[in-house]
């Protein structure tokens, strides 16, 4: 199958992933079928081989002189280093073997290789952070001075776009260590232990030595090969076997796309494949938009959005009335189920300390039921929080489509902190899925050859959108001298009052 995607006028390129389940194989040695099981169980085998490769190799090399040597991009010899994780690594001679007695190909190697090097890359940008958070420590760690909070976003690479929140997490860590030891750490790698391996196999490191894919005869099907290990620990090539896995693709993935090799997973016992393809899609314009879709974030009412042209003239106009999309239901069951949740690690942690480790206690079984339940709480609000992100994204994108807007505009709203608005408010604006929201649509737009830009959200609320008059912010319409956040009187208008949509946010009428 070709690797090359072809492409018409105003179109690019776009790499995105789908999931798929392994379900069955076929051993191509012996013709065995393997169940979803059998197959699950030597993907196991590899992973655990490669997972303990990738172990030992960060481990060794977690600290600053070989971070940075790696992310510098040059070898001793000045050359530049691949971009390929496991090309870089073994440029730089960071070789390692499997355990004494088992025998991998190469391949194997390469994945623990990769996985390693992505995972000492992305060390880099922590430990700069970090650097710059140690370099500029303030006064207060509590309360940094306005100075302060400049001086730290000068020191950290790109700290003037950063979310504040990011730099007040890292103080807050900081500050915990320093507590705890008496003193400061060195660097980030004093401060975080070596990272968790994931367990994984990057088939895409891999050549056809290793794994190929292929799209079937039949249509939304794919062939996945791939050599796996007959037992946990191979002691020659002949251990190794060539496994042929049908895959059904999910709808998601066009007809024309140009398929890659996935990444293998195990989830609750079952193989899964993270499918990465290729396909075609409009090209997003910097400029030029003349109609737009702005965003606002609500509590009940999640978004609210509105279309706007501009004219040749330079005059805006609004198109519509706009549109809101209203979670109350589901916002109102994640808050039920965060209360649950506490209420359970609340027990969890009371019979924790009654039996004190003894597992012969009576209260052991409660303990290890309570834990299950806690599991199963946290798997429904991930699922939760991860459908609501999706529709609401969804949504916003049919929006964009709807109007013609070939941009959209949303507030951006990373770094709020909830506060000062009652304990309730400030819980349910703590738990909204902001981030993942935008990332979907930002996914989903990109189908469409929509641009996503996000707005800074200083000021947003501060004027009147129609003449720009500063507001004054009110609790209730009926209650002008009464401070709050709910509503905004324009005084050139008479003090008409607007509704706005949420703390930091603009009014309806400004989206």
């Amino acid at each position: 199958m070709s690797r090359k995607l072809p492409l018409a006028e105003g179109e690019t390129s776009r790499t995105a992933c789908a999931r798929g389940l392994l379900r069955t194989g076929v051993d191509e040695r012996t013709g065995e079928l393997l169940s979803a099981a059998a197959l699950a169980e030597r993907v196991v085998w590899c992973v655990s081989l490669v997972s303990g490769m990738v172990s030992a190799l960060t481990v060794e090399r977690w600290n600053t002189a070989d971070v940075d040597t790696l992310a510098a991009g040059e070898d001793a010899g000045g050359r530049k280093l691949p971009s390929n994780a496991w090309m870089a690594l073994r440029r730089l001679g960071w070789t390692v073997a499997p355990p004494e007695g088992v025998k991998v190909n190469d391949r194997i190697v390469r994945m623990a290789q990769e996985q390693a090097g992505r995972a000492l890359r992305s060390a880099k940008w922590r430990a700069d952070l970090t650097a710059g958070v140690l370099t500029t420590w303030p006064g207060d760690p509590a309360r940094r001075t306005a100075d302060e909070w400049d001086a730290v976003r000068e020191a950290v690479p790109g700290g003037q776009f950063l979310p504040s929140s990011v730099i007040k997490s890292r103080t807050r860590q900081t500050a915990s260590f320093n507590a705890k030891n008496g003193r400061m750490p060195v660097d980030v790698f004093e401060l975080e232990p070596a990272p968790r391996t994931a367990r994984m196999l990057l088939l895409s490191a891999c050549d056809g030595q290793q794994a190929t894919i292929e799209r079937a005869d039949e249509p939304g099907r794919a062939l996945l090969r791939l050599q796996l290990p007959t037992r946990p620990d191979p002691a020659s090539y002949k251990d190794w076997t060539w496994v042929a896995c049908p895959i059904s693709l999910p709808p998601t993935i066009p007809a024309g796309a140009v398929l890659h090799l996935p990444t293998l997973r195990i989830h609750r016992d079952r193989g899964r494949a993270d499918l990465a393809y290729t396909h075609a899609v409009p090209k997003t314009s910097r400029t030029g938009h003349t109609i737009a879709l702005g965003v606002d974030w609500g509590l009940n009412t999640l978004l609210s959005a509105g279309a706007a042209r501009l004219h040749d003239d330079g005059q805006i106009t609004a198109l519509g009335s706009g549109g809101q999309f209203r979670a109350a239901g589901v916002l109102a069951k994640q808050h039920r189920l965060r209360r649950l949740s506490e209420h359970l690690h609340a027990k969890t942690d009371r019979y924790q300390r009654l039996t004190g480790g003894d597992k012969q206690h009576s209260l052991t079984a409660k303990h290890t039921v309570l834990s299950d339940e806690i599991r199963h709480v946290c798997d429904r609000r991930s699922h939760l929080n991860d459908a609501l992100a999706w529709a609401a994204a969804r949504w916003t994108v049919d929006q964009a489509i709807t109007a013609s807007a070939t941009v959209i505009h949303v507030e951006d709203l990373r770094s709020m902190e909830a506060r000062g608005m009652g304990r309730t408010v400030n819980t349910r604006l703590s738990q909204q899925v902001r981030g993942q929201i935008v990332d979907h649509m930002r996914h989903l737009a990109a189908e469409a050859g929509i641009a996503v830009v996000t707005v800074p959200a200083r000021n947003t609320s501060k004027h009147c959108p129609q003449c720009l008059t500063p507001l004054r912010h009110r609790k209730a319409p009926d209650r002008p001298t009464a401070p709050g956040w709910k509503w905004a009187l324009c005084p050139a208008t008479g003090g008409r009052a607007t509704a706005t949509m949420a703390p930091g946010g603009v009014s309806p009428h400004a989206a």
